[in-house]
């Protein structure tokens, strides 16, 4: 049976609950222990899938197909056990539950009330699994205090009381705030969050506390004492210069040994830290560098490409290389020679997006990429442009492009060489969608296998020749053009084992031009970089001794 670790926030948002949690898992997981990370999430929306990267970041997807918050893949990247869907949980979902169990009579004809049905319903959420692990870290979004969040505390204070005594600790998160006109570092905001967080019946057994740098003496005493815990369970959380510091970080604080002793865990095993100390020492000491322009729409806010710049960061570790990562907007190359802003980067990625608002930008990013001969990787929507490029450019199709972008003008403009998947194979039965049906949750989700062709450049670089893949898209490119691009040199290199869904595309006679429809991000971790991007880093290594 599990223990849970509540882990929740106070103060501000923001200030790396998903980050901790993480590394919390990674420092149990050295002591020998199993663990599952879960989000709960205080938003109405049933998942992020609809939101806006602008509005959310990234939204990450589970092997099972969920669309989740972006710590997941925090959760993955440090702890290496894949999320499922039923790690993931918002508002929007549990209240969704809770009235379909109303309309089908479930609780035959009781008024329906937040409490009890709607802690219930979460409670449930947080039993599922608990006889797999050693331990279930529960992190809890938003900040205490929130409105919408209070259903959430009240759950995971029930909880705590209907299991025994030592089965459950709550971790609390918050900042401490430093006053440059006093010079002091002020606990205030921490005791006040507190404060808030036991007035709803929620004591803290730790408080790990956000800071530029490490926390004096008197002011842990302080903290100790106004907020009733024990000084060394007051944890210092000081800025690092990358985030996979935080669990040597963390452990040289005391976070994991605090833990175990809040759960009376004694004799604590002692960690095996050799995997991150590995991860440090790679990060820290490179031995040289490459630039890498990722060209892409949400560039403005970097969360919208979280898995992507943290599986470059991996990459750059497998060949001990730092990345320098530059944010290009797409839209700019519409109005503007794309040489200008692409010359002298060692390669080029183009992610993946919705909509039509700066394609032409990422198409130019493609020719650039196949005509100066940069290593390019196109991920998703990265894929679509690099084909629709090749089509134009290469195989004679002027006016290529794709349904998506035809659906959003009303009018039909191009040859749609991306078209609507309206129906594809998942697992033993057969999915089927329309245009006009709901946005959300209605993409071909989570993981699909691939063929590889033999000889191939991918099938090198993944040693195999059957992979398994993560995908979240709506439109795919049309197979019936195959013959045409291969002709002209752009060759469909991964298929889907039924040999209807183009997977992976790459240039004949390119150094290193690769296109995938599915997220190979989302599977890259520190201590096991995806083979594509490990090699897309070695090819602009490469490049990078030509300069």
């Amino acid at each position: 049976m599990a223990r849970f670790i509540f882990i929740t926030g106070g103060v501000v948002s923001s200030l790396g609950k998903g980050l901790a949690s993480a590394a919390l898992g990674a420092l149990l997981q050295a002591r020998g222990y199993s663990v599952r990370l879960r989000k709960l999430d205080p938003y109405l929306n049933v998942d992020p899938g609809t939101m806006s990267p602008f509005e959310h970041g990234e939204v990450f997807v589970t092997n099972d197909g969920a669309e989740t918050d972006l710590d997941l893949g925090h959760y993955e990247r440090f702890t290496g056990v894949s999320a499922r869907m039923t790690d993931s949980v918002s508002s929007g979902r549990i209240y969704s539950n809770v009235l379909e169990k109303e309309r089908r009579g479930n609780y035959l004809g009781k008024t329906i009330q937040v409490i009890p049905h709607v802690t219930d319903e979460i409670k449930d959420f947080i039993k599922i699994g608990e006889d797999e692990v050693d331990f279930m870290l529960c992190e809890i979004g938003g900040t205490v205090g929130d409105i919408e969040g209070l259903p959430f505390f009240e759950a995971i204070r029930q909880f705590s009381q209907d299991k025994k005594r030592g089965e459950c600790i709550f971790m609390h998160l918050t900042l401490l705030p430093f006053v440059k006109a006093s010079g002091e570092l002020k606990t205030k905001p921490t005791q006040h969050s507190v404060k808030e967080l036991r007035s709803i019946g929620i004591s803290p057994d730790i408080l790990v506390c956000r800071s530029e740098g490490s926390i004096p003496q008197k002011e842990r005493e302080k903290l100790a004492l106004f907020c009733n815990v024990r000084p060394e369970s007051v944890i210092s959380a000081k800025d690092l210069n990358s985030i996979y510091e935080a669990p040597i970080s963390y452990h040289n604080e005391g976070l994991d040994q605090a833990v175990l002793d809040a759960f009376t865990i004694t004799p604590a095993p002692k960690p095996d830290l050799s995997k991150w100390e590995d991860v440090k020492d790679r990060l820290n000491n490179p031995e040289g560098h490459v630039n890498v322009a990722i060209v892409g729409k949400y560039t403005q806010l970097e969360d919208a490409y979280k898995s992507i710049a943290e599986a470059l960061t991996h990459g750059g570790m497998a060949n001990r290389l730092q990345v320098k990562i530059n944010w290009v907007d797409a839209e700019t190359f519409e109005k503007e020679d794309p040489e200008i802003y692409l010359s002298g980067f060692h390669a080029i990625l183009v992610p993946g997006g919705f909509g039509e608002r700066g394609t032409e930008g990422k198409i130019m990013a493609a020719k650039f990429a196949r005509e100066h001969k940069i290593p390019y990787l196109g991920i998703c929507l990265g894929m679509q442009t690099a084909v629709i490029e090749s089509a134009r450019n290469m195989a004679g199709i002027s006016n290529a492009g794709s349904e998506e972008f035809d659906h959003e003008a009303g009018k039909r403009r191009f040859e749609p060489i991306i078209y609507h998947l309206k129906e594809w194979v998942q697992g033993n039965h057969t999915v089927s969608r329309k245009v006009e049906d709901d946005k959300g949750g209605t993409m071909r989700l989570g993981a699909y296998s691939a063929v590889l062709a033999k000889g191939s450049c991918v099938a090198k670089i993944y040693n195999s020749t059957s992979i398994e893949e993560r995908h979240r898209h709506r439109y795919e490119v049309d197979v019936k053009y195959r013959k045409e691009l291969e002709k002209s040199g752009l060759i469909f290199s991964g298929m889907s084992p039924d040999g209807r869904l183009p997977e992976i595309v790459e240039l004949s006679d390119h150094p290193w031009f690769i296109g995938v429809q599915f997220h190979p991000e989302l599977k890259s971790k520190p201590f096991d970089p995806h083979p594509l991007f490990r090699d897309f880093i070695k090819a602009a290594k490469d490049i990078s001794r030509l300069f």
